[in-house]
């Protein structure tokens, strides 16, 4: 018994039906019918369903690319709509059905969910931790870049070990007498670096030391280094932390090569400078 099947692919079962069925040609270019008439409004709601459905069918192909990718995905199918006007297409996109989950243009930070304006707030303080720390370490290297063998950074400014040496003085009484500072013993020509930021107000001859330089620092405190072989500024030169200002000597009144240094407080007082310095990260 001969099978037939129907339009919609499936075979006829019926054993009375034998002849075979007519199906009308299809007219050439695999055109497909006009649909019936319809109104402007039977037009819109057929484009609200069409879009709707590519919405949906977004959805569903974006989760192929997560952990499921792998599993069978169901997309939905858009059926074509003949005639859609202008002015129906226009409408649709307020009300299309899926037109509320359109992400909202410009995206603003408000319309992210909390969890993620979290995220985004925490990049942004890690973008600008990272910025701060990459200019405090700017003002290190600039400290080190004359050689200092030491720097740290306190209240933005850097400040610096000025002398590799040994310390064999400290400040207060001695042999009777005030002593207003530290002594830092070395080989003659060690290199003396400026404490911090300042400008040179002497450079030249002072009783007792020989040769002197005195720095004034930004915050008005300043370091005199006493006893120096050459001195490397001028009064009224501005220096900055770290750079190279004289070195150690043995001139006036001094029982072998070393580096005097005291620290004035803004009123000219004298500082103990061990205290001073290790407030500033210098540890003797």
């Amino acid at each position: 018994m001969a099978r037939h099947r129907s339009p919609s692919g499936a075979q006829a079962d019926d054993p009375d039906r034998t002849a075979p069925l007519r199906v009308a040609a299809v007219p050439s270019g695999h055109r497909l019918p006009a649909p019936p008439a319809a109104s402007l409004r039977g037009r819109a709601t057929v484009a609200a369903v069409a879009a709707g459905a590519v919405v949906a069918a977004g959805q569903t192909l974006a989760s192929a690319f997560g952990a499921d990718a792998l599993a069978p995905q169901t997309v939905s199918a858009l059926v074509p709509v003949a005639d859609v006007t202008e002015a129906a297409a226009t409408n649709v996109a307020v009300d299309a059905i899926g037109g509320d989950q359109l992400l909202p243009e410009p995206l603003a930070l408000n319309a992210l969910d909390p969890g993620a304006q979290v995220d985004v707030q925490n990049l942004a303080k890690a973008v600008d931790l990272g910025r701060e720390l990459t200019r405090q370490a700017a003002i290190i290297d600039a400290a080190l870049s004359k050689g200092a063998p030491e720097a740290h950074l306190y209240r933005d400014l850097a400040f610096v070990r000025p002398a590799v040496g040994r310390l064999t003085s400290v400040f207060g009484t001695r042999w009777g007498v005030a002593h207003n500072g530290i002594d830092i013993a070395g080989p003659i020509g060690t290199p003396i670096y400026a404490l911090t930021d300042g400008v040179v107000e002497e450079a030249g001859p002072a009783t007792g030391f020989g040769l002197w330089v005195v720095l004034r620092h930004t915050d008005g405190t300043q370091s005199a280094y006493g006893h120096v072989n050459r001195m490397f500024v001028d009064v009224g030169e501005k220096v900055k932390a770290g750079e190279e200002i004289a070195e150690i000597g043995n001139r006036g009144y001094s029982t072998g090569p070393h580096l005097h240094l005291e620290i004035w407080d803004s009123d000219g007082t004298k500082l103990n400078p061990i205290p001073w310095l290790r407030k500033r990260g210098i540890d003797f």
